[in-house]
């Protein structure tokens, strides 16, 4: 709420003469400035008899809540520190673990960071990265050996680990089966992209003669931007290397392209824009607008939530490979635990941080609650990943998503991910619009514009990393065997 201009005055009236002709904004930033003083000149500590936890994600205050009840309730008969939780929301908690890390302002003594945050928490040379460097300590738990290496990459920078991966969320299909099997269609024959619309063809009928389908065969659209990177991800060879290095124009990334936009144009069009997490989008799903969807282990719990009268008509398949013998999985979103630097309590918190996530029944309840399925790779072997999901059919979707963890596609924590995201969304944009004003409709027709525009994304995201001069990777101290990352990259 704005201060009302009568408190400015009175306050105006206690300055000495020469702050008179200072404006009511120009005094409020001085007051600002010297309540912060004191905290900044002292470090940016924070006097608290409890460890604080911020969270940007209602359902995991949920799922921790019995844990952290379990660490408080003999917390002081171990001299340890309570732990406070606080959910944040994903905007706020960034802006403020940002304003921390630049400002050596107090924040937690442990932050969950989001994926699309990876890129500001990595930026700059790797020693004023505000979290702590927790290669060692992993690496000194026997840590490495139970994540699988695509779990640890969104949080490695330059060969160091600053995160506990909260979840790899494998990524497949989900398609309506109810629709499938009523029109007497098999999916077991799919196992390309092209496959996927030759077999699924017949779905497309005009039923009103409005001289468009009825219903589409996947929920998808270029300005729904995680979904070209996971694309990517899955037939081409994503957006970095390793090495933070862009890895945007190639052939394999042309022909990914030209695919994704073929599917949104000409009498061949398979694509529709059904947007998740919109009550729009929700409609559109439930009149079979669309038939498959891209689905990590997270969504499917999004889907019981806002579609819980859609039980029983999704089934889970692998993803569609973009030619025969490839890649049958990708990847979308992540979280990770880390312990910020202006933490006074470290130790504590690492402590605090392997309670939580290394917890046999976190484990089971994550995927029980949440659908989602654990990074830690000794706990897979559970029954609660083969019981039947009546949701999905009767599936037990929890061991089909953790039999394709291996064939995940490896992320970099480049501050420039998103960025890179954005532009090749604008490419694929640009291709739609080459395509519909030149009337060529195949991914064959479409490859060649589809580099050039790759091409002009490149450029424009060199131009943005080369005004950073820690644009550049570092060399990391060691290689990754010998950090104990085992090829995590950047």
């Amino acid at each position: 709420m704005p201060t009302p201009p009568h408190a400015i005055s009175r306050l105006a009236d206690r300055l000495p003469p020469w702050a008179a002709g200072l404006s009511g904004g120009c005094i409020l930033i001085i007051v600002a400035g010297l309540i912060a003083a004191p905290i900044a000149l002292t470090g940016g500590t924070r006097a608290s008899s409890a460890m604080q936890l911020w969270l940007f994600a209602a359902t995991h205050e949920i799922l921790y809540q019995p844990m952290v009840d379990e660490w408080n309730a003999d917390a002081e008969a171990r001299g340890a520190l309570p732990i406070e939780m606080s959910m944040l929301g994903l905007a706020p908690l960034q802006r403020r673990v940002m304003s921390g890390f630049y400002g050596g302002l107090p924040t937690a003594d442990l932050v969950e960071i989001e994926r699309t945050m990876a890129g500001q928490v990595f930026s700059g040379p790797v020693e004023a990265v505000g979290l702590v460097d927790l290669t060692d300590r992993m690496r000194d738990a026997g840590m490495f050996d139970k994540f699988p290496e695509t779990s640890l990459s969104p949080w490695t920078s330059r060969g160091r680990v600053f995160g506990i991966p909260h979840d790899v969320h494998p990524l497949l299909l989900g398609v309506r089966a109810d629709l499938v099997e009523g029109a007497g269609i098999s999916l077991d024959n799919i196992e390309t992209w092209d496959d996927f619309a030759r077999t699924l063809a017949p779905m497309m009928r005009d039923d009103n003669n409005d001289g468009d389908p009825d219903r589409y065969l996947l929920g998808f659209w270029p300005t729904q931007t995680e979904k070209v990177e996971i694309l990517l991800l899955q037939g081409g060879t994503g957006l970095f290397d390793e090495n933070g290095a862009l890895t945007l124009v190639s052939e394999a990334n042309a022909r990914v392209l030209a695919t994704m936009v073929s599917w949104c144009v000409g009498p061949n069009r398979i694509a529709a824009d059904v947007k998740d997490f919109e009550a729009s989008g929700n409609k559109l799903k439930t009149d079979g607008f669309a038939l498959a969807f891209f689905m990590p282990d997270w969504m499917c719990n999004v889907w019981k939530n806002e579609l819980p009268h859609m039980a029983g008509t999704l089934e889970i398949m692998p993803l569609p490979a973009f030619e025969p013998g490839g890649r049958r999985v990708s990847v979308w979103g992540g979280t990770m635990l880390g312990i910020p630097k202006t933490s006074q309590n470290i130790d504590a918190a690492w402590d605090a941080a392997q309670h939580l996530y290394f917890d046999s029944e976190f484990a089971r309840e994550l995927y029980r609650a949440g659908d989602i399925i654990t990074p830690i790779n000794t706990y897979w072997a559970d029954p609660v990943f083969d019981e039947p999901d009546d949701y999905f059919r009767g599936q037990a979707k929890g061991r089909l998503y953790i039999e394709h963890i291996p064939g995940i596609p490896a992320r970099n924590a480049s501050p420039y991910n998103q960025t890179a995201v954005f532009r090749v969304a604008d490419a694929a944009m640009a291709l739609i619009d080459y395509a519909n004003d030149n009337a060529l409709y195949t991914p064959a027709e479409l490859e060649a514009e589809a580099m050039n525009q790759l091409q002009a994304a490149e450029r424009a995201i060199l131009r943005v990393m080369n005004r950073n001069a820690f644009a550049q990777a570092e060399p990391a101290e060691a290689d990754t065997a010998e950090s104990g990352t085992r090829g995590g990259g950047q």
